[in-house]
């Protein structure tokens, strides 16, 4: 039997998303793998979606916090408790491929030093070869990854020693942030390539996205939206792309995430944002 991977899924205000995140996430599960659900909230018609669906017999724990406690709380909870060999988790408006646990498990039990090794949640177009090429790097096992010292907090998979080693999330500590600290340590990070998709449903692009026009996007609007001030679907899009380019862009020179270099690419990032007019100094 391949070692167990317990995977994360937090539910939050959303039934439209969690009816078909959740079963599809279910449907990718081999007899190896254990889903664990936490919901945030007294939203009555999601609570009632998650509570039919948690009795499905691949789902191993569930919790209800009638607080919406975000994300930190749960995803310790999973790392401090589960015994499995690998920890992931999918947020409730995503949906990876089918055979992404097996993928990825395969990659890391042939290369022991990768990390947070995830989907890839952006599209076809958001992919640039020219860009992405001097950051893919081929491993053992002829598996190959688009190197990057973070992924997104969504559709990765992670072995839970390197989590028992570093620690939890601590208050405030980003998933980007938390990825970046398993770097300094010596993980490899990165997507697997070719890429495992992962369709986000909170991309508008998507076809399966629930932002049909603004007012959509204003009642539902992502966390990351509202840190921005991005109040269009248009702008919302335009984002995402800026996101993909951001990361293919990076640097695997870990000094710049840290000291003057950090502070310096920080304030270009709040510059950024005042000339959008998506924040204020």
């Amino acid at each position: 039997m391949a070692a167990v991977t317990d995977v994360l899924m937090i539910t939050y205000n959303s039934p439209e998303h969690v009816r078909v995140s959740l079963p599809h996430l279910l449907s990718t599960c081999d007899e190896s793998t254990r889903v664990w659900l936490w919901h945030n909230g007294d939203h009555e018609e999601t609570l009632g979606v998650v509570s039919e669906l948690a009795r499905d017999p691949r789902v191993h724990r569930f919790h209800h916090s009638r607080e919406n406690v975000r994300l930190t709380a749960p995803t310790n909870w999973l790392w401090s408790e589960s015994d499995g060999t690998y920890v992931a988790k999918v947020d409730d408006d995503c949906l990876p491929e089918a055979g992404w646990i097996e993928r990825l498990r395969d990659a890391h039990e042939a290369n022991p030093a990768f990390g947070a090794v995830g989907c890839w949640r952006f599209m076809e177009e958001d992919f640039l070869p020219e860009v992405a090429a001097a950051k893919i790097a081929e491993f053992d096992g002829g598996h190959r990854l688009l190197r990057n010292h973070w992924v997104q907090g969504s559709g990765y998979l992670l072995p839970r020693d390197m989590v028992r080693r570093l620690g939890p999330l601590r208050q405030g500590q980003s998933f980007t942030q938390y990825c970046i600290e398993l770097a300094r340590r010596g993980a490899v990070n990165g997507w697997a390539y070719p890429f495992i998709q992962e369709d986000n449903m909170d991309d508008p692009r998507s076809p399966r996205t629930l932002f049909k026009d603004d007012t959509d996007f204003l009642r539902r609007m992502p966390l990351t939206a509202q840190a921005l001030g991005i109040t269009s679907v248009a702008d919302w899009a335009r984002q995402e792309h800026e996101s993909a380019v951001a990361v293919q862009k990076a640097s695997l020179d870990l000094r710049e995430y840290s000291g003057w270099r950090a502070k310096r690419r920080g304030a270009r990032r709040r510059l950024t944002r005042l000339v959008r007019g998506r924040g204020s100094w």
